[in-house]
């Protein structure tokens, strides 16, 4: 075991870590975090702190504090912790190992705050998310070649209600039991929903059918479009988990893409959204369903099987967020689901966006 510290190690072990490649310093490089303060400062104003008081920790500061937490999906004791222990941290936030670290109720009141904010009607999260699409047009990534549209189930904690207060919560109602026992009350979700996924089984060896497999689910939406070239999350909202994405589409949907063509699966196939999309100029290319009780016609499966080629970019944007499911685990309500879920938006755009330069900066 060596003794103290020496003056140079920490330098030294900071350059180990970018040899090795430290993704939150090639994103700090990328992605210019000032762009957020104005809106930021909106949307969570602070008293002046030259009067008394700890000066409060900086906009920006919490800002980059959230996206680090938002991550890896982790607690606020967890991530006090991990930037207090982590170098990578400390060097993202632009940390010394002297400095004041956030605790975890600053970062809780801070997260809170800029749920609960909202600018020019909209959600704080969903403004300062419109203002990295604005800097991401401005790098070059602009929305081209078409949209892609899908949604993924965001699990919640699994709910232990008896059948009268699902009932009462249903009926947009606060149970009675509940009312006047606050600490039961706020870690009950009211605004997630059961919902079933289906996962179509493949037919047997010798041809058979086999039983499809209905899996309930507790929890929220996360409805996304993305560009078909970037594969850039460029809109998005929340729903709980009972809401049909079908109904989501014309929500999702952004003229300022360059191509007009849409992708989406056979539950965004409706006659009212067709409509929608011949209405303003976009052309479907949404999966056909199966005939009921008749074989798909060999022309609509060579088509949907092209449709399913291009709809696989959006699979992978999926695949890759797997680490923020458990960001709404404790979450109550839409607008803290709808925080959450667009924190975890946000970060794999970031760091989409930090990928692609890095491709682009390396030589054919």
């Amino acid at each position: 075991m060596r003794g103290q510290a020496g003056f140079f190690d920490v330098d030294e072990r900071l350059k180990e870590l970018s040899a090795n490649g430290d993704d939150l310093e090639r994103l700090a490089a990328v992605v210019n975090f000032e762009l957020f303060r104005p809106d930021l400062a909106r949307a969570v104003p602070r008293s002046d702190a030259s009067k008394s008081g700890r000066p409060p920790f900086d906009h920006v500061f919490m800002w980059k504090v959230l996206i680090l937490q938002a991550s890896p999906s982790l607690s606020d004791e967890r991530t006090e912790f991990l930037i207090k222990d982590r170098l990578s941290f400390m060097r993202f936030l632009g940390l010394g190992l002297a400095y004041p670290v956030p605790d975890a109720n600053t970062i809780w009141t801070f997260r809170e705050a800029l749920t609960r904010a909202v600018m020019d009607g909209q959600p704080a999260i969903q403004v300062l998310f419109r203002a990295y699409e604005a800097a991401l047009k401005a790098a070059g990534f602009l929305a081209m070649g078409g949209q892609i549209i899908d949604a993924s189930i965001i699990a919640a904690a699994k709910q232990r209600n008896t059948e009268g207060e699902k009932a009462e919560i249903r009926a947009g109602r606060i149970p009675d039991a509940w009312k006047h026992k606050p600490a039961k009350l706020a870690h009950k979700d009211r605004d997630a929903r059961w919902t079933v996924k289906w996962s179509k089984a493949k037919p047997a060896a010798d041809g058979s059918p086999r039983i499809d497999l209905a899996v309930p689910a507790f929890g929220y939406k996360n409805h996304i479009g993305i560009d078909r070239r970037h594969g850039l999350i460029r809109t998005w909202t929340a729903t709980d988990a009972a809401r049909h994405e079908g109904a989501q589409l014309a929500n999702l949907l952004t003229r300022a893409n360059t191509g007009s063509g849409v992708w989406a699966d056979t539950a965004y196939r409706s006659k009212a959204n067709e409509r929608h999309l011949t209405q303003f100029g976009f052309v479907s290319h949404i999966h056909r369903k199966k005939p009921p009780r008749r074989p798909m016609p060999a022309n609509v499966a060579r088509a949907n099987g092209h449709k399913s080629k291009v709809r696989s970019v959006v699979e992978h944007v999926f695949a890759r967020r797997k680490g923020p499911m458990g960001l709404v685990g404790r979450t109550i309500g839409i607008a803290r689901a709808s925080m959450k879920i667009g924190l975890a938006n946000f970060v794999y755009n970031m760091r989409r966006a930090a990928w692609l330069t890095r491709q682009q900066a390396i030589p054919a």
